[in-house]
């Protein structure tokens, strides 16, 4: 699939009041990754999940993704200076910016922010790193980043 073709689809997955420009399955966000050098993937997950659960590897196509809390532990509060610290790692407002949380609450969030904020190309990753719980109560196998089977390393 190229890469227009995969703007054109995430598109069409979001509702237009979504108030950012559309949702990528974990496979897109790394083809987008990997065939864009203007398509960054923000993990805006806590240190402590960064740490503990891993990130998504993207060494093997000669990237790294940016690293950003959205919020900030304990108190969970939004980060005042996650748009400083995108722009610090080349993320501008003429850029995709592909979000990416645990599961899927955070990220549309910061895409929503983002997009507010005059960055237009805002994705949203669904399902996250880890994804939904399976019936074992455990993520990263039903889907997400981890269950798609991208590469990842422990934090």
């Amino acid at each position: 699939m190229a890469v227009e073709d995969i703007f054109e689809a995430a598109s069409k997955r979001v509702d237009a009041s979504a108030g950012y420009a559309g949702d990528v399955t974990a496979e897109e966000a790394w083809r987008l990754v990997k065939d864009d050098p203007d398509a960054y993937l923000i993990d805006i997950r806590t240190q402590a999940e960064w740490s503990y659960v891993g990130i998504p590897d993207l060494g093997p196509i000669g990237r790294e993704p940016v690293l950003a809390q959205w919020l900030i532990a304990p108190a969970m509060n939004e980060n005042p200076n996650f748009i400083n610290e995108l722009a610090a790692q080349r993320v501008t407002p003429d850029k995709v910016a592909i979000f990416m949380c645990r599961t899927v609450n955070r990220s549309p969030r910061a895409a929503r922010a983002m997009t507010a904020n005059g960055y237009t190309r805002c994705y949203y990753l669904i399902d996250g790193f880890e994804g939904s719980l399976d019936e074992h109560k455990h993520r990263g196998h039903r889907d997400g980043w981890k269950a798609a089977g991208l590469p990842w390393v422990q934090g």
